[in-house]
């Protein structure tokens, strides 16, 4: 009997966790395109990060194509960098909104510039992590 690998979208096999993300812009209820994502993955807890590779947000929200996660993989992290798409979409919602906080408030226009999420996985599990996202917090899960 042979054992089949992953093939570099995601693919989940019996040797391997396979990993999926999107991204919801809660302030406007609508997907967070353009978003760029990095995925690290280590082998137990005081293992080195071994960077893997990214993708970025499409106009659903999703990351279709991360890369696959190699076999031994026991802990995963998702970098996104939200500052950019952060700067562009509150940059019009406050201007819209006279009172938003972005007009209002001193101090740095993204309050979370980032987000990484870190995680543990077994073989032959997905895992799909959504982000809730909003320009003053967020929210992570494990979805379907």
């Amino acid at each position: 009997m042979s054992t089949s690998t992953s093939t570099g979208t995601g693919a989940g096999t019996s040797t391997t966790a396979s990993v999926s993300t999107h991204i919801l812009d809660t302030s406007v209820g609508r997907p967070a395109e353009g978003v760029a994502v990095h995925l690290s993955a280590r082998s137990g807890r005081d293992a080195d990060w071994r960077a893997l590779g990214g993708s970025a947000t499409d106009a659903d929200g999703r990351c279709k194509d991360l890369p696959a996660l190699p076999e031994g993989t026991t802990q995963v992290r998702l970098d996104f960098a939200v500052e950019p798409y952060l700067e562009r979409t509150t940059k019009r919602q406050a201007d819209a909104q006279q009172d938003a906080p972005a007009n209002r408030d001193s101090g740095p226009g993204v309050f979370f510039p980032e987000v990484a999420i870190t995680f543990a996985v077994v073989p032959g599990e997905h895992y799909h992590v959504p982000l809730l996202l909003n320009p003053f917090g967020y929210s992570v899960y494990r979805g379907s």
